[in-house]
């Protein structure tokens, strides 16, 4: 891919755009202009910015540009779940997943170049990490899914929530989720509700306290584990920030007032592994008092892991017991496992700055 000088539009949320309309000598309303033809129209050409000034639109040319990335390929399941493989730079490829519902439609947006945390169930985590992305390369992903499937910004009948849920861990990539988040919420971008954009955390504790100053979207919680034990194998970064210190953050993150709010926990039931009687009965003491609704997600195997998922029987003995002691329990389904899209399968294509396949590699040569 070709690189380039010009600052790329994308990567500037309202308050960055009006810095740079500032900086040329231009007034603040070019701001809302810009983010309305780019976001709600889906224009990225700035000859067809009509309300822009001939002189305005020449300069634009000239310093300017609005870069996505590029569509590789798409992939499309029987059960209408659609994967695009998209290209950010000329090593490596992201995966961005729409899933479509009846009363809804969710994109699943990645956030970086593979994962820079270790999860051993995750095929994310498996091909090593690379980089951040750019809020650009963020909110470009929304911008792509909207044009592929022919449907404006504001299409409820499209996208009408978005989780970052895909490669990488977010709040390692702090500064530019929020930049990406913000235009997701702005009335002259996307104008999503905060409680439509989900963002999915293994716990980054100190990031979480100060996300919540700044921009409280509904928070999920990838815990997998309800003790510090066994979270320390399946979630690597639990050994910084133990279960307790992650449950108070989440605790303070919904602490608004809002007695509705809750969080949602992501837990991937893995067969012998984390989905016994008496790791439910451990959830549901651990969950008591934090607002929350559990997602059992049924594992999706990938190339070389050892996991298996829980049989159906067990899911549901162990939903069970959640229901019991008063935790609200549902069993997320599978979507778009037949394209290698469901939730821990995102791959990509990742030029591993971590050499943590290498390392994994080698260590099976040794045994």
């Amino acid at each position: 891919m070709k690189t380039s000088e010009k600052t790329n539009l994308l990567d500037l949320d309202r308050h960055g755009l009006e810095m740079f309309f500032a900086e040329i000598g231009e007034k603040s309303f070019r701001t809302s202009q810009i983010l309305k033809w780019v976001y709600q129209f889906g224009v990225c050409d700035f000859d067809a910015m009509t309300n822009l000034s001939k002189a305005l639109r020449e300069k634009l040319k000239d310093i300017a540009e609005i870069r996505l990335p590029e569509i590789v390929s798409e992939h499309r399941s029987h059960d209408g779940t659609i994967k695009w493989v998209l290209r950010i730079d000329n090593l490596n490829c992201i995966e961005t997943v729409f899933i479509p519902e009846a009363e809804r439609g969710t994109l699943c947006i990645s956030s970086q170049v593979g994962c820079a945390l270790d999860c051993d169930f995750c095929s994310t985590a498996q091909q090593g990490f690379n980089r951040n992305l750019s809020t650009g390369e963020i909110i470009g992903q929304l911008w792509i899914a909207n044009h592929a499937m022919g449907a404006t910004p504001r299409d409820q009948r499209h996208i009408s929530n978005v989780v970052l849920m895909g490669m990488g861990e977010p709040l390692l990539n702090f500064d530019n989720v929020v930049s990406a988040i913000s235009l997701m919420l702005d009335d002259d971008a996307y104008g999503l509700s905060k409680r439509r954009v989900t963002l999915s955390t293994s716990g980054v504790v100190p990031a979480l306290d100060r996300l919540k100053e700044i921009c409280d979207v509904s928070l999920a919680l990838s815990l997998h584990a309800p003790d510090d034990a066994l979270r320390d194998i399946l979630v690597p970064l639990n050994k910084k920030y133990p279960i307790a210190e992650v449950i108070a953050a989440c605790k303070r993150y919904i602490d608004n007032g809002a007695s509705r709010r809750k969080v949602t926990v992501e837990y991937v039931m893995l067969a012998g592994v984390n989905d016994s009687d008496e790791h439910a009965k451990k959830l549901a003491r651990l969950l008591r008092s934090l607002p929350s609704k559990v997602n059992l997600i049924p594992f999706n195997p990938f190339p070389r892991t050892v996991y298996k998922s829980s049989s159906q029987e067990r899911i549901d003995a162990f939903r069970e017991i959640l229901l019991k002691n008063n935790i609200t329990a549902i069993t997320r389904k599978t979507r778009g496992d037949d394209i290698d899209a469901a939730c821990g399968q995102l791959a990509g294509q990742v030029m591993d700055r971590t050499k943590r396949q290498q390392r994994k590699q080698n260590q099976v040569g040794a045994i």
